[in-house]
């Protein structure tokens, strides 16, 4: 009789070079653990590509790029074996390409550029072919390739985060097809998706609209399970997402009214004047939070309720106009945060919490959340906190993000494989979080944490967050990137395989349309550029004849930068050089015109003394 073969598995090793010789290759883990993997004579190599990009094969040249100090990553079968673990190599994959040590491709000065670019052509194709653009022909859900579903929803938030991908990719490209689709895009949601109430002076959204053959049905309340009937905050946060991206673009005087109007929804019947914070939902007909038909949603507080505003679209909003009285709602956002979201109970976990009754007393025991942490979360408080250092400086918000970013590495990421977890208990058993479902990695949480880790890298110059970012950066890039159909994969597996089944197959959804990518591209250019890399960026601009910025200052800072860091160099108007502009400021004061004005705004990294 045969022996019989021990259990084997197929997994990801992601790790530096220490040393090879001999077909054998020895990684240091992102955890510091050495592990010894076997090459065969079938095993292949590829450097990492991008979004759109070809695939570069260096399996003839493998001893070339097998140098010591190099990140990678290893897949092939494992042996259990009486002393271990047996590591084969079936292929890998290098994401440096020079000689240096950190020649990192995701960091050449085009990369994330070039990945919105390729991405906003995809959304672009799938939506509404190469010809006019008309968002009656759009779809929220798309298949894997961008294929249309039949009867379905037309959502206001996802056509929001659409308009903010193609604003985005219009700011880093001045590519005028992408502003179009935003433009039409804004338009379509003030026409379709609004709602003006003149006896209350507030804006709100429809959650959608429900399209079946001809007739259509306006959803004023939401339609999901954990928000059923109610207008929840994060839904009017996210519907102005793309408008506020577009009003950065273009100034257009109608989209800043209706930004102005949702705002006031938020501060007269979101907002808790009493304790603080904004109520995740509110009832429909009463506009109150208070209300028994909202159900285990009554008085109740979020992450995305409080925290949400900030990145989603009020860093924007007073990055457009400058106005103070942006800058005070984002500074309250933040002080309850540091206020109320850390735990600081006897034995309190390392993750923030999530969920509060009126008073701020945490909620453990609402729907799916119960006393568990959302990785992403606490990586997006880490980098939003440090953004808004820049802005009104504190010692809370720097310790919290510190504190954030030194303790999420070693609970909410694979130390083995890279990449970031998704759902996890807040509360450990033996010494560890264990998964709430699964071990699966999304696309936002890579996301959040590439970006926490930069963000914190670019403020403060920290090796370690810097090197967390770059490791993000990498597993992000090598596994998210849909090189065959296009955009970007909603999860995949562990070791890094695309998990396609059920909603996750798609490639727009209530969960995905655009946003988090293009945001990871934008964000991710600003920072590598101007402080990591230490490089100019252009950025551009379409401010039209009635542009309504405040003073006539069209502001074209790319973030809330670490003030001093970043100066105004060059701008052209019209493909001519234009002086009237401060450079310390990043501000333009834009001529008289009777059409729409091209800006090139050029920033550059102030030289260090």
């Amino acid at each position: 009789m045969a022996a019989e073969r021990a259990y084997t598995f197929s997994d990801t090793t992601a790790g530096y070079l220490e040393d090879y010789q001999d077909g054998r290759i020895r990684l240091r883990t992102l955890d510091g653990r050495r592990i010894a993997l076997q090459l065969t004579e079938s095993s292949s190599g590829q450097l990492l590509r991008n979004l759109g990009g070809p695939p570069v094969d260096v399996t003839g040249s493998l001893a070339d790029h097998l140098r010591p100090g190099r990140l990678l990553f290893a897949y092939g079968p494992v042996y259990p074996e009486a002393d271990g673990l047996r590591y084969q190599v079936s292929s890998l994959l290098f994401v440096e390409s020079g000689n240096s040590g950190d020649d990192f491709v995701f960091e050449t000065p085009e990369w994330w550029t070039d990945q919105l670019r390729a991405l906003a052509g995809f959304y672009r194709r799938a939506q509404f072919g190469a010809g006019e653009v008309d968002f009656a022909d759009y779809r929220t859900e798309l298949r894997l390739g961008g294929d249309k579903n039949g009867r379905h929803v037309q959502e206001t938030d996802t056509i929001s985060r659409l308009v903010y991908g193609m604003s985005s990719a219009y700011l880093l490209t001045g590519e005028e097809d992408f502003l179009t689709v935003a433009d039409r895009g804004s338009g379509y949601l003030r026409e379709h998706m609004r709602f003006v109430d003149t006896e209350q002076d507030v804006t709100y959204w429809y959650h959608g609209i429900d399209v079946d053959g001809m007739h259509e049905r306006k959803l004023f309340t939401s339609e999901f399970d954990d928000d059923y009937h109610a207008i929840p905050a994060y839904e009017q946060i996210y519907a102005l997402v793309g408008l506020v991206q577009t009003y950065r673009v273009t100034g257009d005087p109608a989209i800043r009214r209706d930004i102005e109007g949702t705002i006031r929804l938020f501060r007269r019947f979101f907002a808790d004047p009493r304790r603080g914070g904004y109520f995740s939902h509110i009832d429909p007909v009463r506009l109150s939070p208070h209300e028994e038909s909202l159900g285990r949603n009554r008085s109740r507080k979020n992450w995305n309720s409080v925290g949400d505003h900030a990145p989603a679209y009020l860093f924007n909003l007073y990055l457009a106009t400058g106005d103070p009285t942006y800058r005070d709602m984002l500074e309250h956002t933040f002080d309850m945060i540091v206020s109320h979201f850390p735990d600081r109970g006897p034995g309190g976990s390392p993750f923030v919490q999530e969920r509060f009754h009126e008073d701020w007393s945490p909620d453990r025991e609402w729907g799916w959340q119960q006393d568990r942490a959302v990785v992403g979360h606490n990586l997006k408080i880490a980098w939003n906190l440090t953004r808004m250092n820049a802005a009104v400086p504190k010692f809370e918000y720097q310790q919290l993000a510190r504190r954030l970013a030194e303790t999420m590495p070693a609970i909410g990421r694979d130390p083995q494989r890279g990449g970031w977890y998704d759902v996890l208990e807040r509360q450990p058993r033996d010494g560890r979080h264990d998964f709430v479902w699964h071990d699966r990695k999304a696309w936002w949480q890579q996301e959040q944490a590439i970006l926490a880790y930069l963000v914190l890298a670019g403020h403060t110059g920290d090796a370690d967050h810097l090197r967390h970012a770059r490791e993000a950066e990498a597993f992000y890039n090598a596994f998210f990137l849909d090189h065959d159909e296009g955009g970007v994969y909603f999860t995949v597996l562990a070791e890094g395989l695309p998990y396609l089944l059920g909603t996750e197959r798609l490639k727009g959804s209530h969960s995905m349309s655009m946003y988090h990518a293009a945001e990871l591209c934008y964000l991710a250019t600003v920072y590598s550029r101007l402080l990591v890399r230490r490089e100019p960026l252009d950025l551009w601009f379409r401010p039209g004849p009635d542009a309504d910025f405040p003073d006539g200052l069209l502001r074209v800072a790319p973030d809330v930068l670490p003030p001093g860091r970043t100066v105004l160099d060059r701008v052209l108007v019209d493909g001519e050089p234009f002086t009237d502009f401060d450079p310390d400021a990043m501000a333009v004061r834009l001529p008289r015109s009777a059409s729409p004005l091209t800006v090139q705004a050029r920033l550059r990294p102030v030289e260090e003394r």
